[in-house]
């Protein structure tokens, strides 16, 4: 059904995609979308994007499965504050100019990639936050729905927490998962699916678990001060992977 060079395209999506949603829990779309967008219609892209999230990231969830139910309070706190956001975003869509906020996002990750990448230490942020919590779930759901940015925000707060990295992404895993869940239950029920989706998925599938397989073999390895080092450096590709796919 797909061409060769549709095929290669797919398979390098999901490998980047799958790669960074086993190290990090997120960031599956941000990696994989471009790939996709390069070859398939953008609903297509996005469908399938979502879905390899979510099925590739249930292995994510299960292994930080005890850092959530332990702080289930906090972790459903924090992803009910993103679903709230989503449909604010897509309410947003008819009213903003996408591609511009894009070039602010991806501006702002880069800026603080760089400045906090080339840092020999992190600042923390110790005490309990809820409401703010809240608001920086709430932000991330709301750029997911308006232009599929949910990670970036809850990814750059969740840096500055001295938290264990299983803890940190029982926040980061259930909130992308949840976000995405919801953004590909609405494009289902809407008849987004046929038999070039479903061919997609058998190819992307398998090499988004193996991918996801080397990022959280890597997950396993790395200390949490490292993990807290990586989820910067993600920030800063994050934006300029963003800023990438933005026409100027």
């Amino acid at each position: 059904m797909f061409e060769t060079h549709i095929i290669f395209y797919l398979i390098t999506g999901a490998a980047a995609g799958g790669f960074i949603n086993g190290l990090s829990g997120t960031g599956t779309a941000l990696f994989a979308l471009g790939f996709y967008l390069a070859v398939l219609d953008p609903t297509t892209s996005v469908l399938m994007v979502a879905l390899l999230a979510i099925l590739v990231g249930v292995q994510g969830l299960f292994i930080v499965r005890n850092s959530i139910f332990a702080n289930k309070a906090r972790s459903l706190r924090f992803t009910l504050s993103g679903l709230v956001g989503v449909p604010i975003g897509l309410m947003l869509l008819n009213t903003i100019d996408v591609n511009n906020l894009k070039i602010i996002v991806a501006a702002f990750l880069i800026l603080y990639g760089v400045y906090f990448s080339f840092r020999s230490s992190l600042p923390t942020i110790e005490k309990k936050t809820p409401i703010i919590d809240t608001l920086i779930a709430f932000i991330g759901g709301t750029l997911g729905g308006a232009a599929a940015l949910s990670g970036a925000v809850p990814q750059i707060w969740l840096s500055l927490r001295p938290w264990p990295k299983s803890d940190v992404r029982a926040m980061l895993q259930p909130f992308n998962f949840a976000v995405l869940g919801t953004t590909s239950i609405i494009l289902l029920l809407a008849g987004n699916y046929d038999k070039k989706l479903l061919f997609g998925l058998m190819i992307t599938l398998p090499v988004g678990y193996l991918s996801a397989q080397l990022g959280l073999y890597i997950f396993k390895l790395i200390d949490d001060t490292l993990y807290r080092r990586t989820l910067v450096i993600l920030t800063l590709c994050m934006g300029v992977v963003t800023l990438s796919s933005t026409s100027f």
